[in-house]
């Protein structure tokens, strides 16, 4: 009689099988998180909302004049990665050197500019630079600003992730390029470096979306109408209109830019793992 009464009043998540207990936990989740969207629709004011936020004139009024800054940021986004290419590579080659101030060198470089804000950077290449150095000028004016400024941060981060594509190389490949004759050099880049390069593309798109909202630190230059990027565009238009749809409309076409990088990203990255 008592083990009947135990086997009756045993809990219910006892007697449920693994793929239920998941089941109802995946339904308390969905719930929960309905009643807060709900929640928050009814405590929403839609009114002042659609007042700050959805205005289409305004939004109308903004082409086509945006797309100059749209473009602007592609054009920074763009330089500065291949800024970061360019220098990240080399910087992930000395870093796994055997030659050791090759290696100290590039440690401090990768430290320091991961280290530091982007802004500062800008700031320093835009301003500091040209004190210390008076009457140097940057190729492209702000765009060649821009390209060292964000690329110097980038490709502290680039080089980074090609370091950790090159230790992923298997080392039997390098023996077996050494025991073929080839150099140390040669081996690097004629072997490794493709390969590493190839496993490193997914983070590297990553770092293209990471530079394409750090476009939005440009202003600290001082930009005109014609160098401007979405973001300072977005907020001039914010004080002109005294209305948030230019932030709206501004994040829009971010997203525009970011989230098919994303997706190629993930894409990437599911096809390097079924290789």
């Amino acid at each position: 009689m008592d083990a009947a009464t135990d086997t009756g009043a045993e809990p219910l998540d006892r007697r449920m099988t693994p793929r239920q207990r998941r089941r109802l936990s995946r339904a308390i989740q969905y719930a929960v998180l309905a009643a807060v969207v709900i929640a928050l629709a009814v405590v929403a004011d839609w009114g002042r909302i659609a007042d700050s936020f959805f205005q289409l004139d305004i939004a109308a009024a903004m082409f086509p004049a945006v797309w100059t800054p749209f473009w602007n940021t592609i054009v920074y986004t763009l330089l500065a990665f291949v800024f970061g290419m360019v220098v990240g590579v080399p910087i992930a080659l000395m870093r796994v050197s055997t030659f050791g101030p090759y290696r100290w060198f590039a440690t401090g470089y990768v430290e320091i500019f991961r280290g530091l804000p982007a802004l500062l950077v800008l700031f320093l290449v835009g301003f500091g630079v040209p004190q210390a150095f008076p009457g140097i000028q940057y190729p492209g004016g702000v765009y060649g600003q821009v390209a060292i400024g964000l690329g110097l941060t980038s490709s502290a981060y680039i080089a980074e992730s090609v370091r950790a594509g090159i230790q992923a190389v298997p080392k039997g490949q390098i023996e077996a390029a050494r025991s073929l004759g080839m150099s140390h050099t040669r081996t690097m880049v004629t072997v490794v470096l493709p390969q590493a390069l190839r496993i490193v593309i997914p983070p590297l798109t990553n770092e293209l979306v990471m530079l394409t909202k750090d476009s939005s630190l440009v202003f600290v230059l001082g930009v005109t109408t014609a160098t401007m990027e979405l973001s300072k565009f977005a907020r001039n238009e914010l004080t002109s209109e005294a209305n948030a749809t230019p932030l709206l409309v501004g994040g829009l076409l971010y997203l525009l830019l970011t989230i098919p990088l994303g997706l190629l990203a993930r894409r990437l990255e599911k096809r390097g793992e079924t290789r």
